[in-house]
């Protein structure tokens, strides 16, 4: 597939889903399948204390961008941390992490590049027979080129 026209995403565009987390939303503004594979991108408003998996993909980079709140990031074996407009970039197969490590409601933007890694977030939302249980998520991740080193360090 190719694209061959642009797309306008207006502000609260986009699929909304809600998480099981209290307080904790999805979203999806860019697919991959708009984008033919390019980028995959969303956005996220997270509770404090909300982490991520300890993880590395193999076949994306991904770049956060903080919208709102304090997050703490780590890449390989660096740690740091950033409030609103700081902007983050995971290579792949670099392990990676982050936390809302303020004491408010955080928000930031995930984006995937290539889309590959995307594909996961976007199936666990959006496509039918998406994983309902861990074991269904880890062979989904691993379909996807996902790795889980263990758990969030942060």
């Amino acid at each position: 597939m190719t694209v061959t026209e642009g797309l306008v995403i207006p502000a609260g565009g986009g699929k909304h889903f809600p998480s099981s987390e209290p307080g904790r939303n999805f979203y999806l503004k860019l697919l991959s399948q708009q984008t033919a594979g390019s980028i995959m991108l969303f956005e996220e408003t997270l509770p404090a204390g909300t982490k991520s998996l300890f993880h590395r993909h193999r076949d994306s980079d991904e770049i956060a961008w903080v919208l709102e709140g304090e997050f703490s990031f780590m890449i390989g074996d660096q740690v740091s941390t950033g409030g609103p407009g700081t902007c983050v970039f995971f290579p792949r197969h670099l392990p990676h992490a982050w936390k809302n490590s303020g004491s408010t409601m955080g928000r930031a933007v995930f984006l995937y590049t290539p889309a590959a890694a995307g594909d996961y977030v976007e199936e666990l939302f959006e496509r039918s027979g998406a994983p309902q249980n861990d074991a269904e998520r880890e062979t989904r991740r691993k379909h996807h080129n996902w790795e889980v080193l263990g758990p969030n360090p942060l």
